[in-house]
This record gives structure tokens, sequence and C-alpha cells, in this order.
């Protein structure tokens, strides 16, 4: 169980990396075309499948962090994916300009540091101010 306050610093934490996937899902869902090619210059594999993958797992995951809703699967996921995003987006290791390669590495530990925060979001789920918190039995002793 988490305190009142708990839930509240959870509840600040899903919408400040909800704020993130649900602007970069509508970003790509307005210049669809555009991110198309984008996957095509990054060599992503079967792009026609990624890319509305990559969409929907944005926006709606980005929604999913708003409303807590399924919070530890959306979690993993959304772990598992900027991962990914990080690994095929920000390859700093293929880049030869070195300011631009600043800016890569910068963006990759982003990333990571972004998927931690999914993976604390994970284990401690989406607290009591969300979809799962309201479905959730509560005990009878008031705690």
């Amino acid at each position: 169980m988490t305190r009142p306050v708990d839930s509240g610093v959870i509840l600040i934490a899903r919408l400040a990396l909800a704020v993130l996937f649900l602007w970069g899902g509508v970003m790509k869902l307005m210049g669809y075309a555009g991110f198309v090619g984008y996957l095509h210059s990054k060599g992503v594999p079967f792009v026609q499948v990624a890319a509305p993958i990559a969409t929907a797992i944005e926006a709606l995951g980005g929604l999913c962090l708003v409303l807590g809703f399924r919070m530890r699967a959306v979690a993993l996921i959304m772990a598992v994916y900027t991962i990914a995003t990080a690994v095929l987006g920000h390859d700093f290791w293929n880049v030869t300009d070195a300011a631009l390669q600043r800016d890569m590495v910068i963006h990759f530990w982003k990333n990571v540091g972004i998927a931690g925060g999914f993976l604390l979001l994970y284990v401690t789920g989406a607290g009591r101010i969300s979809i799962d918190g309201a479905r959730a039995p509560r005990s009878g002793l008031g705690l």
C-alpha cells in the first residue's frame, strides 16, 4: 500500500512521463510520412510494421500513463520501447561528427534514464490516484 502523498508523487511522475510520449505519438501521427522516412534512414527493419507500432505505443502508452491503467504492463512495455529507441534512434557509436555524436550520447542516456523511471513504475504500480488504484481491493482496516 502507498501513503496518499506517495500516490500524489506517483501521479506527478506518470504525468511527467506521459507528456513526452503523448506529444511524440501525436507528432508521429501528424507527420507520419516523415516518421516513416526517418525510420528508413535509420535502417529500422520492417518499417511498415514498426511505424504504426511505435506510434501506438507512444500515444496509447502516454494515455495509459495519464489514466494509470494497466500500469505494470504498460511500464514494462514502455521501458523496453525506450531502450529500443535509444539503440535504434540514438546510435552515437555510428556518428563521426563530434557535435552530433555528443547530442546522440545525451539522448541515448536520457532514454536509459526514462526507462529507469518506467521500471520504478513497474515496481510501484500506478498508485491510488489511477484506474488501477480505483479497481484495487481495499483493506477494511483503513490501510
